[in-house]
């Protein structure tokens, strides 16, 4: 079966005990399953923009973000022209506040209603099993969810895009700030041929099709230092786009990383070392000091998880 992967941006939104949901319309896969407002995020795009352009563009409101809620992924099995495919969602969740606009519904697009929902009537919807997970309700597994006939030419609306162009990429990454008992910091120094090299970074990297962003993490985690943690928060979202990113292939690359920091504790370290194979991003492991690591140099993903702390 062919695989894919997309990167989606959401927002919980609350009056209350109510919460605003909207409505799968006929273009999609699975019409009439309800969700939280949002989509997927374009290539180069920030998450953030993208949960708060998608708000709009559903609910016809505004919105400013508060928190960031929580990030998970989910395989879909979708029927399409060219056969099956399994389409791995990363979705990321904030709680997002109104400032403005009005509520109704999207005309013409991935979704046709628009609601606040409480308790009592969240029992009689369908909802997405993303939703039903961040709502606390019994998550109902979907059926192989087929595109209407014919096809959309060009990207869904809210789904699924036409494949890249050539040399495009969106890739989506977990990382972790580790420490010990002793408050050291964990890094990884990003080896020759990769961008950055030469750099000190978190530890982590991108997640496989199917992969929990979680478990990704600590499998890098022992791959690229020998360590094993436990996540114990989630602290950031960044994003990078470069236009002609340089690294193994040879050529240049228009990338899109998004990028998830989770806080991580290592209960009993020992010595850092790389245990995967020869070849990797990873080119050494070790533990620092905060005042040492002031003195690295870092990249921007670790300046922006010390300024979390």
């Amino acid at each position: 079966m062919r695989r894919r992967r997309r990167i989606g941006a959401y927002g919980l939104c609350r009056d209350g005990e109510r919460v605003l949901l909207v409505r799968g319309s006929a273009a999609l896969p699975f019409p009439g399953v309800w969700q939280v407002p949002g989509g997927g995020v374009e290539h180069g795009e920030h998450p953030r923009a993208a949960l708060q352009r998608e708000f709009v563009e559903e609910t016809g409101l505004t919105v400013a973000v508060t928190g960031l809620r929580v990030v998970l992924a989910d395989v879909i099995r979708l029927a399409e022209v060219d056969g099956p495919v399994a389409e791995h969602t990363d979705r990321i969740v904030y709680d997002v506040v109104p400032t403005g606009g009005e509520l109704r519904a999207e005309a013409d697009g991935g979704t046709d209603e628009v609601a606040w929902i409480d308790r009592e009537g969240l029992a009689g919807l369908a909802l997405m099993p993303f939703t039903a997970e961040l709502l606390g309700r019994p998550a109902d597994p979907l059926p192989e969810g087929a595109w209407p006939a014919p096809e959309p030419a060009g990207p869904a609306p809210g789904g699924a895009a036409p494949p890249a162009p050539p040399d495009r990429y969106q890739r989506f990454a977990a990382y972790g700030l580790a420490t010990d008992p002793a408050g050291r910091i964990l890094l990884t120094r990003i080896a020759t041929g990769f961008p950055g090299a030469g750099r000190w970074h978190l530890p982590g990297g991108g997640t496989d099709h199917g992969e929990q962003p979680v478990s990704a993490l600590l499998r890098e985690l022992v791959e690229e230092t020998g360590q094993l943690g436990r996540v114990t928060g989630l602290l950031h979202v960044s994003h990078r786009h470069n236009t002609a990113e340089f690294g193994p292939e040879g050529r240049p690359l228009d990338w899109h990383g998004v990028r998830v920091i989770y806080r991580v504790e290592v209960d009993a370290p020992t010595e850092a070392r790389v245990t995967e194979a020869a070849g990797g991003s990873t080119e050494t492991a070790r533990w620092f000091s905060r005042d040492e690591v002031a003195e690295l140099p870092r990249t921007e993903v670790v300046d922006a998880a010390l300024s979390q702390l």
